[in-house]
């Protein structure tokens, strides 16, 4: 078995009960989960060309299909709504 590395995958997500869908799958690679989880803001930052209501990261070790279903993941609240989400239910700073 070779050594285990980490992907970033890029979700789409509308406002329906749907499934988000992978728009992207960066092609770094992280040592660590963390490491992955820590680079999601800056990757989302660089991500202005997706057409979604919300765009979130997801990392997983390579060679696994994120899935994740779009009431997973926490709207941004109205005040916040031009911004994009870093992981699961972690806000992106407010750019301003």
């Amino acid at each position: 078995m070779g050594p285990v590395y980490f992907v970033m995958a890029i979700l789409g997500c509308g406002e329906a009960d749907g499934a988000c869908r992978q728009v992207a799958t960066l092609p770094a690679r992280y040592e660590s989960e963390a490491a992955c989880n820590a680079a999601a803001e800056d990757a989302l930052a660089r991500q202005g060309d997706i057409l979604f209501p919300v765009v979130v990261a997801q990392c997983g070790e390579a060679g696994t299909a994120p899935v994740l279903a779009a009431d997973e993941v926490r709207l941004p609240e109205p005040d916040r709504m031009k911004t994009r989400r870093a992981g699961l239910g972690k806000p992106a700073p407010a750019k301003g």
